[in-house]
């Protein structure tokens, strides 16, 4: 069984009430399972557990709030539902190495200098900018928008005509270290005003460049307006494999943010989202003719 619908459905409802009360109790009730069994199905989807989660997406939204508006510390303690200031600072310090009220001074400055910088289209290390495209998109960090610690990647189109029209932000490696092994790339995705569709994707070559393995997402896409959720492809990698390439696909308008993207090794019970495109093969040519329908 998949739960990967649950979970993120889950992380929907979340994502819209992290500033009300949010217990494992009511969480759990909210997904219909028993909160142990949710408690475990939400750890191995999501890597944390649900209180974990809940903690961490606060504090984020926090330090967003902190830099960008001029709400109290205590205000913003109480609204994401911190019993004391003095736990909301511990918590705090727990992720970013600093008190809520240094971190604004010292961030916000950092912040401002590097607004130029992002507007500059910065190069991202390790990251290239690809697709049928790529001349119509933009790819960078954005420090505003985040689901965990201080950036999140972002592809963004800007003078897209089309939905015909794509581009990726992606990086390359080398399969050898993962050769016959199912290995699973999973993150989260935040996306706003896409008209076509956006996803992770990810491809297994061989040394003559023939495609053994690959995913884009295109049977589960992700369109229009959506807050940050959690999403995975899972593959195969063949004895025969010599490069693994992945990354987040933008098809025509909008602006697609990732976070948080991890690879990880899976066993066989974790099934895999490969695209089969020889499911719809034929034998031999058929209905030449045109005498024949369905």
């Amino acid at each position: 069984m998949s739960y990967s619908p649950i979970i993120q459905k889950t992380i929907e409802y979340i994502e819209t009430n992290l500033h009300e009360e949010l217990s494992l109790e009511n969480i759990a009730q909210f997904a219909g399972f028993s909160k142990y069994h949710f408690h475990r199905i939400f750890q191995k989807e999501v890597g944390v557990t649900v209180s974990e989660y809940v903690r961490y997406r606060r504090i984020a939204n926090s330090a967003n709030m902190l830099l960008y508006t001029d709400k109290k510390i205590i205000d913003i303690a109480f609204y994401y539902r911190f019993e004391t200031q003095e736990s909301f600072t511990r918590s705090f310090k727990k992720y970013y190495q600093l008190p809520p009220g240094q971190y604004r001074k010292i961030m916000g400055k950092l912040t401002l200098q590097r607004e130029d910088v992002m507007l500059k289209n910065e190069q991202l290390k390790g990251w290239k900018l690809s697709g049928s495209h790529p001349f119509n998109y933009k790819m960078g960090i954005d420090r505003e928008i985040f689901h965990k610690g201080k950036a999140s990647g972002f592809l963004k189109a800007v003078t897209v005509q089309s939905q015909a029209e794509f581009a990726t932000m992606m990086q390359q490696f080398k399969a050898e270290k993962y050769l016959g092994k199912r290995i699973k790339l999973s993150g989260f995705i935040k996306s706003k005003g896409v008209d076509g569709f956006c996803g992770f994707w990810m491809r297994v070559d061989d040394a003559l460049g023939d495609v053994l393995q690959f995913d884009n997402m295109s049977d589960r896409p992700i369109v229009g307006d959506t807050e940050w959720n959690h999403y995975y492809i899972v593959l195969d990698v063949p004895k025969n494999s010599a490069v693994i390439s992945f990354g987040v696909l933008l098809s025509g308008k909008g602006q697609v943010w990732i976070d948080e993207l991890k690879f990880e090794e899976v066993d066989e019970r974790t099934p895999t989202t490969n695209i089969d495109f020889t499911v719809d093969l034929l034998d031999e040519p058929t209905n030449l003719s045109f005498e024949e329908w369905e």
